[in-house]
């Protein structure tokens, strides 16, 4: 069972939480036991897993990426000027594979699934999402 997940970002780098439209689509297909492959089909667009409950979290993430991938760099030679976006989507993973049990994610308490855009505002970011049951 395969679907493909649309959104739009409205800045150059955000991090939106997707665990619920995941769960949903979960919960459509009947999925029971097995695993989930959620994968951004973009080169300067991320998959992470991480804490949820403080909106912090993502704020100091953002930050600390930019730190280290600064957006403009006088030695970077790509032609579209986004190379940190590149950067940053090798560092985070464009996937994603996590565990069903029993209908469910199986995440910890704090954790959730994020889609990372690094190279916004985009329309119609694609993010395939790939059930394989066991």
């Amino acid at each position: 069972m395969e679907k493909t997940l649309q959104m739009n970002t409205n800045s150059r780098d955000q991090m939106i939480d997707i665990t619920k439209q995941v769960e949903e689509w979960m919960q459509e297909i009947n999925a029971n036991n097995g695993m989930i492959i959620v994968s951004s089909l973009h080169t300067t667009a991320g998959i992470t897993v991480n804490e949820n409950a403080d909106p912090d979290v993502k704020t100091d993430f953002l930050r600390r990426l930019d730190e280290v991938y600064p957006w403009e760099h006088q030695l970077d030679r790509h032609a579209e000027g986004n190379t940190a976006a590149h950067m940053k989507t090798s560092t985070v993973g464009h996937a994603q594979t996590l565990i069903v049990s029993n209908g469910k994610l199986v995440l910890g308490t704090w954790q959730g699934v994020y889609f990372c855009e690094f190279d916004g505002p985009r329309q119609n970011r694609k993010i395939q999402l790939k059930m394989i049951s066991s």
